[in-house]
């Protein structure tokens, strides 16, 4: 059974891979509803292995996809989604996943995860990547090389509201309620305009390429009501949004920012605790901050909150690079392309970045 690709592409043969009982398939369009269902399941799976991502990265960005599944007597009892990267500025690379936090292989058994392990490495040397990328939260292969640089903030939702606000460390609790304080107010958006407008703002300050509306227009289309976007507004002004995942009994806060203006009304702050509070009152029990870089201030401001870092594991098997890729802002080689970014008019930025960092995953 063929490998979904873009209208063009062709595949490489994928190697039978077998182990015991188990067989491992490229996925199908008819396996996609028992793909998440799986995941849906799965307590090692996470929001970012649902199938849905599969169409919006192929859709978004052209990015060949090769997802696995593992079946043992006609059940699937291990997944693993995989994306092709091909790029003359960044590389070639096969990963779990680009522009997620989590990814890896998820498995019933020690068979299974072996099978797909054995699988992503054939298919890695194939495609002659320069790496597989497995972005893993337990560490898997302790013989390969990884990358001690993200981590992930996660944290138990108390029943009561108050009891979630009080449990804020004071400097912080103070920044909250000075946006309480200054009339700020969230709405839930049907659509992303709102939310591009202070995301694409936010991250042209700290000279990082944005991500294009079709992007987020594809995401909030695939998930629905699993992925809402929550704006803060003053008056008639918009301060602040968050796009946020939904999975299972977790709230995932994953693409935010905000204007100029937020600031001086502590706009980000009131933001998240106005999606913590929502997210109480709904009954859901984990608030996952999702990943940052070490030695950032998005790092700094998620333990101000009171969250504490728990490392994630992201492992590469080397095929034709001799070392792992260090394709991130912290790379010193960046720059001075981050600082001339930041000075570029936003239009253009927004024009501009989405060629950029759709090779970046």
């Amino acid at each position: 059974m063929p490998i979904e690709l873009p209208e063009g592409h062709t595949s490489p043969a994928l190697p039978a891979a077998r182990s015991a009982e188990v067989v491992i398939r490229p996925v199908s369009s008819n396996d996609a509803s028992r793909w998440d269902a799986y995941v849906l399941g799965h307590p090692d799976a996470t929001f970012f292995h649902r199938i849905g991502w599969k169409r919006v990265i192929r859709k978004a960005f052209g990015h060949r996809t090769h997802y696995l599944l593992a079946e043992r007597d006609g059940a699937i009892v291990g997944v693993l989604p995989l994306v092709e990267i091909k790029s003359r500025l960044f590389g070639h690379s096969l990963g779990s996943l680009p522009f997620c936090a989590y990814g890896g292989i998820v498995s019933d058994d020690e068979a299974a995860r072996s099978g797909l392990d054995r699988a992503a490495q054939a298919l890695a040397r194939t495609l002659m990547v320069g790496a597989l990328e497995y972005r893993n939260q337990v560490a898997q292969h302790a013989d390969w090389p990884a990358k001690d640089l993200y981590v992930t903030f996660k944290k138990a939702i108390e029943p009561e509201v108050e009891a979630n606000l009080n449990a804020i460390p004071r400097k912080q609790r103070a920044m909250v309620r000075k946006g309480i304080k200054a009339g700020l107010s969230g709405e839930i958006d049907a659509d992303t305009t709102r939310f591009f407008q202070a995301y694409s703002a936010s991250v042209h300050r700290l000279g990082t390429p944005v991500f294009s509306r079709k992007f987020f227009r594809l995401l909030k289309d695939e998930f629905g009501d699993h992925c809402e976007v929550l704006t803060i507004m003053l008056g008639d002004q918009v301060i602040a949004s968050v796009m946020s995942f939904y999975f299972r009994d977790e709230v995932l806060p994953y693409y935010g920012g905000g204007v100029d203006a937020a600031r001086a009304v502590a706009g980000n702050d009131f933001m998240y605790w106005e999606l913590m509070r929502r997210a109480c009152e709904r009954g859901l029990k984990v608030f996952d901050f999702g990943r940052s870089k070490r030695g950032t201030g998005s790092f700094d401001f998620k333990k101000n909150w009171g969250f504490e870092p728990a490392p994630l594991y992201y492992e590469y098997f080397l095929v034709s690079d001799p070392e792992v890729p260090e394709i991130n802002p912290l790379n010193p080689k960046y720059r001075l392309f981050i600082q001339a970014w930041k000075k570029m008019p936003l239009a253009l930025a927004n024009v501009i970045g989405p060629h950029i960092v759709k090779n970046l995953g």
